[in-house]
């Protein structure tokens, strides 16, 4: 353990009576379900926002990134606030604040108060997120405490995905405003158990907060994400990308070079030396990046390639966030048998053989059924190798700095997710173009140009034949978007077995 941080007088209280623990654990986890799915929410209500604020694809696209952008940025300084002002004040502050920014926003008349409202909505979300992991991983006892990140883990995996079913749900029985009740509604429920059943727990600390390692965490988190959000949208080599990016490294080396000087660091970053910090970050960041990429390449398949609905498509993911909650929430009573290293490779592995069984049965002609069993082995995986991972995070560092902890394992989450989209998303669009290039020969310029731009415009514009080789080159660049999913978790299966081989054994 690192002898850089500060000792903690009190840490808080242990919870002992079953019942409370339950409790606790439903009401962080209910506010960890209203975060989750806000970030996805908006997603099946792009058009309706665009006609109601008369706003640019660019403007709709800030709605949803904005909150993303905010929520990572804040999660290290906010979650280390959560462990010295309180986890509990902190927890109820956060969820006052996003409650009320979800009221505005589901009430904004123009596109200036509901991109304030979402910025807003990110606050309050990261002043929740870390706590929540933080509550369960400060005062559960040790031999409950993977069952209880179990749960957590579950909520956090497949939260995004049954929050965007039950949205798209609401845009089509109401309108986008009602997209807002359900965070309020879970919010209201998390708050009032959260003030009859959540202990306070908190760290004294001898040294002052770091405001600097704070203020470059933010920089670098905020210029890194941009560039990963923006990037694919609007070109690697636009100025404010280039910008970002240089602003976002600064600051990255600056927070380390900064961090290995002080004596109570917001993140001592000498940890990741440990095997356990370094290895569950890694797995996290490729997993939830894995993830999201299938989520980028998996809804054109289902609309433009087998024109099925946006409901029916969200509805289509949620065998594999079923079983991923599952499999998350039994990967601690499978770790007391065969470890946390075997449990988490067993996932990446079974994750890396659905993405391979995507890549080699998919079909347009076969249509969903063709990629349900990959789907399947991806749940089950990507449940498996979260559980594990996320507790070798909070392990790695004391009871007193679970906030920090919490918070690494959430910005971990938020990287993934924005590097996988980058990296699938590009992968599938360039291997689309290479595929229907050959197909538009005879094909008249101004169709074989919005044929080029995607999937959705040849099913749009195009005829019989555009439509049909559209389709088939989709499958062919979700091919190479799959088989390089499958080679990167394949790397981390290699990554986790032999960096756990050279800790000597359980660690991961």
């Amino acid at each position: 353990m690192s002898t850089h941080l500060p000792p903690a007088v009190d840490a808080g209280p242990t919870v002992d009576d079953p019942a409370q623990r339950r409790t606790v654990l439903i009401a962080v986890c209910v506010a960890l379900m209203a975060v989750v799915a806000s970030v996805t929410g908006l997603n099946v209500a792009q058009p309706q926002l665009a006609v109601e604020f008369g706003a640019s694809q660019t403007e709709v696209l800030w709605f949803i990134n904005l909150y993303t952008i905010s929520l990572a940025a804040l999660l290290l300084p906010l979650g280390a606030l959560g462990d010295r002002w309180g986890r509990k004040p902190v927890l109820l502050a956060g969820l006052v604040v996003f409650g009320v920014s979800n009221v505005a926003a589901g009430l904004a008349g123009t596109a200036e108060l509901m991109l304030a409202s979402r910025l807003l909505s990110g606050v309050g979300a990261a002043m929740i997120m870390p706590v929540t992991l933080a509550v369960i991983t400060s005062t559960f006892p040790e031999a409950e405490r993977s069952k209880g990140i179990g749960v957590w883990t579950a909520v956090a995996g497949g939260g995004g995905i049954i929050g965007m079913y039950l949205s798209a749900l609401l845009v089509d029985v109401a309108t986008w405003r009602w997209l807002f009740v359900l965070p309020i509604a879970l919010v209201v429920v998390s708050a009032a158990l959260v003030v009859r059943s959540v202990p306070n727990s908190r760290e004294y600390a001898a040294h002052r907060f770091d405001v600097v390692g704070s203020l470059t965490s933010v920089v670098a988190v905020v210029g890194l994400i941009y560039v990963l959000h923006e990037g694919p949208v609007h070109g690697w080599t636009e100025p404010m990308t280039l910008i970002a990016l240089i602003g976002g490294l600064v600051a990255a080396i600056g927070f380390v070079l900064w961090e290995l000087r002080q004596a109570a660091p917001l993140l001592d970053v000498r940890l990741f030396g440990q095997h356990g910090l370094a290895g569950g970050s890694v797995t996290l960041l490729v997993v939830f990046g894995v993830q999201a990429g299938i989520l980028v390449v998996f809804f054109p398949f289902l609309q433009a390639v087998l024109g099925w609905s946006a409901l029916s498509a969200t509805l289509a993911m949620m065998p594999m966030a079923l079983l991923m909650m599952v499999a998350s929430a039994v990967a601690p009573r499978l770790a007391l048998r065969i470890g946390n290293r075997a449990t988490m490779a067993t996932g990446v592995l079974l994750g890396a053989a659905g993405l391979a069984l995507m890549a080699g049965l998919v079909s347009a002609d076969r249509g969903y059924l063709s990629v349900l069993p990959g789907l399947l082995a991806m749940g089950l995986g990507m449940g498996l190798s979260m559980t594990p991972s996320t507790e070798a995070i909070t392990s790695s560092l004391p009871r007193e700095r679970q906030g920090v902890a919490s918070a690494l394992n959430d910005v971990t989450r938020e990287f993934g997710t924005a590097l996988g989209v980058a990296l699938l998303g590009a992968v599938l669009s360039a291997g689309y173009r290479a595929a229907i290039d050959p197909r538009l020969d005879g094909v008249p310029g101004d169709v074989a140009a919005a044929a080029r731009q995607g999937v959705a415009n040849a099913v749009a514009g195009g005829s019989d034949t555009v439509v049909r080789a559209a389709q088939q080159s989709f499958v062919e660049g979700w091919q190479q978007a799959m088989w390089v999913g499958a080679g990167v978790m394949a790397g981390l299966f290699v990554f986790v077995v032999a960096r756990a081989g050279r800790a000597g054994g359980e660690e991961v």
